[in-house]
Formats: C-alpha cells, sequence, structure tokens
C-alpha cells in the first residue's frame, strides 16, 4: 500500500485543520482511501499526515498537486512542507 507521507509546521494547526478539513485536494477523488493525523508531542504545531493510496501513481499525481498548493496558497498555513511517497512492508499488530 502506497502512503503520501507529508510533513510540516503550521503557524496554528487550528488554521491548518480547518483548511485541510476544506479539503482542497478532494482526496476522495484523488484516490485516497485513508489518512491519519499526527502531531508532535512537544510540537503541537508539527504536523505529519499520512495518505494512504491504492497505487503509487494515484500518490505521485497527488504529491505533484500538492507541491503547487505549497507554491502558491498553501505558504499561509504550511511551513517548509516536506513529501516523500513510501511503501508498506510490513504492518504488525501486537
Amino acid at each position: 500500500m502506497p502512503t503520501l507521507r507529508i510533513e510540516h509546521a503550521v503557524p496554528s494547526f487550528e488554521m491548518w485543520k480547518q483548511a485541510f478539513e476544506g479539503d482542497p485536494a478532494d482526496r476522495k477523488g484523488s484516490g485516497v482511501t485513508r489518512y491519519r493525523i499526527s502531531q508532535g508531542i512537544e510540537d503541537p504545531n508539527y504536523v505529519t499526515i499520512d495518505l494512504d493510496f491504492n497505487t503509487v501513481a494515484d500518490a505521485q499525481k497527488l504529491l505533484e498537486f500538492m507541491e503547487q498548493v505549497w507554491a502558491g496558497p498553501g505558504k499561509v498555513f504550511m511551513v517548509d512542507p516536506r513529501a516523500r511517497i513510501v511503501e508498506t512492508v510490513e504492518d504488525v499488530s501486537l
């Protein structure tokens, strides 16, 4: 399962979350099957988002879209965004 992992600082988690919930990337329409949001323990304004996909192509397409957002209007909500596509090779519950 490919996952687009995005991480960045935000000026305000509440402001960022409101923008995220507006869903400018049309997550479902972009092929996202599930997502998780995490905050830093020591810095709640540092956010990690994992977006799961069925295909690497869908993950790449959304990453390309997000890079355009980060270069434009996303600058207001995100500081120094970083992203990579990872593949789950093992998922174990204990």
